[in-house]
């Protein structure tokens, strides 16, 4: 049978919805809060009923009915520390989403909204590979600093998405595979998946590793230790320069690759030196990446919108192309990875996870 999926994707200012029947995208729509309406609410979990009403008001101004809906998926949020997989919206689960287990997000609202639904009209709701996703071998947490341990938070629900995806299309299964992922957009994360586990990969939320569009990546401790004391910055001032103002945007003040590639193309040098290091960093931890697998490595998966740029591409196969080849999916396609998910355990493919 052919299931139909409502996927809600919150943002801090959005709310991304989507109906699909099994893969095939019905309507999707992105429902624009503004700083005013959202600034009403005194926490994220206040936001929910009118979140909810406006998710609402757009079924029915599409004439669509909510009845018909055979399951609702929401993308999930800063839960505990969970292996990947769908799980369904139980009320343990509620309850870490509704405190903000780890954190307050906005994507926390998306397996709130997603069981409030499928409640009234009766049909399962789920999440799938949030972000706190964490398989990590115990000998990848070691860090050097005991109270400083390496935590596992990523694009999951990309990088889960495209090597499920690659394993299907290859015939071998993910869980039969040894794959590289790299995830290029505002943040770059690049895991180490060993048999459908992801036994390694960068804190790409903090800033660990390559620097992305926005994000710092791993810069001098010793340094970023004095700047903290310096007495110049506040704690919020020093994060945003990690998370927000750094990487492309702290040095050629753009947060869109494809402005690089511009400038690079009128010979701008600054742009074309940043472009370098991009390369040889994200180059660098993909080769991390394979000493984590033991150089046993079937593919390396490029994902994310940066993919879709084959200059960054090529010029990453120049520098790894010799430890396998290469499969771009480029793009980060939610609503299309959230469906996937639900479907996977619909059809008996996959067992729903337990939280």
């Amino acid at each position: 049978m052919a299931y139909i999926s409502l996927i809600l994707n919150p943002g801090s200012t959005s709310t991304k919805i989507g109906v699909m029947k099994d893969e095939e995208l019905l309507f999707e729509e992105t429902l624009r809060h503004s700083t005013e309406e959202i600034a009403k609410y005194a926490s994220i979990y206040e936001q929910k009923d009118f979140r909810k009403e406006v998710i609402l008001s757009v079924l029915k101004d599409k004439d669509f009915d909510v009845k018909t809906l055979n399951v609702v998926v929401g993308r999930g949020g800063m839960l505990k520390s969970i292996p990947g997989g769908t799980y369904a919206v139980s009320d343990e689960l509620l309850e870490d989403l509704k405190i903000g287990r780890q954190g307050q997000h906005a994507s926390n609202l998306g397996g709130i909204l997603a069981r409030e639904i499928g409640d009234e009209i009766g049909v399962p709701s789920f999440i799938v590979d949030p972000v706190v996703v964490d398989e990590l071998d115990d000998v990848a947490r070691y860090s050097g600093v005991p109270e400083l341990p390496r935590k596992s938070v990523f694009h999951a629900l990309n990088q889960k998405a495209v090597a499920k995806r690659y394993g299907k299309e290859s015939g071998i299964g993910y869980e039969n595979l040894n794959l590289i992922v790299v995830h290029m957009g505002g943040g770059v994360s690049v895991g180490a998946h060993k048999k459908g586990r992801v036994v390694d990969v960068n804190n790409a939320l903090d800033g660990d590793g390559a620097f992305s569009p926005e994000r710092a990546g791993g810069v001098p401790a010793g340094d970023l230790v004095k700047m903290c004391f310096s007495g110049e910055y506040t704690q919020a001032e020093i994060y945003k320069k990690l998370v927000g103002n750094g990487g492309l945007n702290a040095y050629v003040k753009t947060n869109d690759m494809r402005d690089v590639l511009k400038a690079m193309e009128n010979g701008d040098e600054e742009n074309k030196k940043v472009f370098d290091a991009f390369i040889y960093q994200v180059s660098k931890d993909i080769g991390a990446m394979a000493t984590v697998l033991e150089g046993k490595v079937d593919k390396i998966v490029v994902t994310g919108g940066i993919a879709y740029s084959d200059v960054v591409v090529n010029a990453i196969k120049e520098r790894v192309g010799w430890i396998a080849e290469f499969q771009v999916y480029p793009g980060e396609d939610e609503l299309l990875a959230l469906a996937q998910g639900a479907i996977r355990v619909l059809n008996g493919e996959e067992k729903p996870m337990q939280y």
